[in-house]
């Protein structure tokens, strides 16, 4: 069989292995969407977040323009919590999508936010883009997007309040998240149905650094086997990325059900896969270094993930939007000549 980047992909996540590791940006909270990308193409943000057929075109750029291996949709974590009510500024060529309304303030009034539904707004938008992929590309891991439970969750609510409310009222918090991870199985069986091969579920704020070990085992692992448990029937790959530091939480990590897990830049690739055997491991080239270094420090920095055994090397988390082309490149460049 060709090792074309999509066998790649898929041998390594299946634990198969490969002739060498893979190099992808995902999409989601890891955006690879720059302004000198958008600029060769000619193709814009905040307009490419609600048009299927652009947000297709920048995606494909990426692998055109040599940046990546694989097609990743949406560019935003805000797709999710505007769906279920939340109000959301669409951004800029330079700066993401963030909420800027929250729809509830207290656990108990989550029987208020509408439930998702794929058929409607962004949600239609993502998951006819990953259909025009499907149909245009053949060689390329189609990656979709999830924003993980505890994320979307404190996105439709004020976080501080949700992670008190967690602590005080932990039945109804548990029912809370129980709706929360079935709004996104219904989103990402949507984005399977429609050709997408992976779907990488990021969870940045569902850290160990935040809940601390009891609640990070009780709240973010457990609903994001939830959210796993309830993609695996439509046979897709599942990758998640994790924020924070690890040290206090590997142990509660390794019950996370994914094909692959992914670490920040504060994350020791060395540590983790002795800390998490037999796991493939994601990461983790530094974003700050990819907008603000050159080009030999990130080659550096790469060279520093393959050597320490990395199975996908990615950016550590969403590039700046002002990363200079040649530095992103250099990522794959020297996956390519080393790996």
């Amino acid at each position: 069989m060709e090792m074309t980047p999509k066998v790649r992909l898929e041998r390594l996540l299946s634990g198969e292995g490969a002739d060498r590791p893979a190099c992808i940006c995902p999409g989601g909270m890891m955006n690879m969407i720059t302004r000198d990308l958008q600029e060769e193409r000619d193709i814009y943000l905040p307009e490419a977040h609600s048009n299927a057929r652009m947000m297709a075109d920048l995606a494909k750029a990426v692998c055109d323009m040599g940046c990546f291996e694989n097609l990743g949709v949406p560019f935003c974590m805000t797709v999710e919590a505007e769906a279920m009510g939340a109000g959301v500024t669409m951004g800029t060529r330079l700066f993401e999508p963030h909420v800027t309304e929250y729809v509830i303030n207290d656990i108990q009034a989550y029987p208020q936010l509408s439930r998702l539904d794929p058929g409607k707004g962004r949600a239609k938008v993502v998951v006819d883009a990953i259909r025009i992929l499907k149909e245009e590309t053949r060689d390329l891991p189609i990656i979709g997007n999830l924003t993980g439970p505890v994320s979307t969750a404190s996105s439709v609510m004020e976080p501080q309040i949700y992670y008190k409310q967690l602590r005080k009222k932990r039945d109804i918090a548990h029912q809370y998240m129980d709706f929360i991870t079935d709004q996104l199985i219904t989103f990402g069986l949507a984005q399977a149905e429609a050709g997408a091969d992976v779907i990488t579920i990021a969870d940045p704020s569902g850290t160990g650094e935040i809940l601390g070990p009891k609640y990070f085992d009780e709240f973010a692992v457990t609903y994001l086997n939830k959210l796993i448990d309830g993609l695996r029937p439509s046979g897709v790959k599942i990758i998640v990325h994790i924020c924070g530091q690890m040290h206090s939480v590997y142990e509660e990590v390794q019950k996370v059900r994914s094909d692959a897990l992914s670490f920040d830049a504060v994350v020791s690739i060395r540590e983790a896969r002795k800390k998490l055997p037999g796991r493939a491991i994601m990461g983790n080239v530094s974003t700050f270094a990819v907008e603000m270094s050159d080009r030999d420090d990130v080659e550096r920095l790469t060279e520093g993930c393959l050597n320490a055994g990395s199975d996908i090397i990615s950016p550590a988390c969403g590039l700046g939007m002002g990363s200079p082309l040649e530095n992103v490149r250099a990522i794959l460049r020297t996956v390519q000549k080393e790996g």
